[in-house]
């Protein structure tokens, strides 16, 4: 199975290596196809005042470091169509965040690259419909059939994260994971399916205790990977950390969903 796994944000060199050593357990277990992830910029926080991030010259920096220091492969965010080019220069796996699902010329940007292609299902979004972001990657890659066979082929993944209604929660439907599987490899974002947006005043809250029980229910349902945001201390993170698990959490949950995954 895939493991996305990582910091919501590059914080600093320190603790992204920090981070990044503890989770060398995956990158060495080889039931797990292993990617670190982090952020350069976090550029739709809920407030001006939130840390983004250290920017793209030096979260790229960073980044790079990780992968000749570790050999991990590399995913992180792209917002805009004019980084892509610089960034998949550094990262193994381009993110299309969940707002940016529809950005037509940022999925181009990102099928033009050789690299692979995670698109986050918008919160708004019908899972049926997300077949066309698949569509504009594929087609762009020179495959005109959207199928889960031709978009494993080509890289391209989709990432449910839940589906907000604008009260301050994220719902999962498990549905969605069975209706996007018809077309594209599904992974599972168990962190960021806790957020509650706005809760803490101009900041997102969240609920890491039920990572365990929604990741457990989609490793049942079936999925291809699963995408968790973790820290040595979520209580002192700088973004998402109410939703984030630490360290030990993670391992415990990954040991779970590996469980579940091999009941036939």
């Amino acid at each position: 199975m895939k493991l996305l796994a990582g910091p919501c944000v590059i914080e600093s060199e320190q603790n992204i290596f920090k981070i990044a050593k503890a989770l060398e357990i995956y990158q060495n277990d080889d039931t797990i196809d292993f990617y670190f992830k982090s952020s350069f910029d976090k550029a739709n926080r809920t407030s001006l005042e939130s840390f983004r991030g250290l920017g793209i010259d030096e979260g790229l920096r960073i980044l790079q470091k990780v992968k000749e220091d570790f050999g991990y492969k590399v995913v992180t965010d792209v917002h805009e169509s004019v980084q892509v080019k610089a960034v998949a220069e550094v990262v193994d796996m381009l993110q299309i965040p969940a707002f940016l699902c529809r950005q037509t010329d940022l999925l181009v940007a990102c099928a033009l690259t050789d690299k692979e292609v995670n698109i986050k299902k918008g919160q708004f979004i019908n899972p049926p419909d997300m077949k066309y972001s698949v569509m504009k990657v594929l087609k762009t890659r020179g495959c005109d059939e959207v199928s889960y066979e031709n978009s494993k082929k080509h890289g391209v993944f989709l990432t449910e994260r839940g589906s907000s209604f604008g009260y301050g929660n994220i719902v999962v439907d498990m549905r969605s994971l069975v209706i996007m599987k018809e077309f594209a490899p599904v992974i599972f974002d168990a962190t960021h399916s806790v957020q509650m947006p706005g809760a803490l005043g101009g900041k997102t809250g969240g609920d890491s205790s039920m990572v365990p029980y929604l990741a457990s229910a989609a490793a049942a349902v079936g999925v291809d990977g699963f995408f968790f945001e973790t820290h040595f201390d979520p209580s002192c993170a700088l973004s998402d950390g109410p939703n984030m698990l630490n360290l030990e959490q993670l391992q415990n949950v990954v040991s779970r969903i590996k469980k579940i995954r091999e009941i036939k």
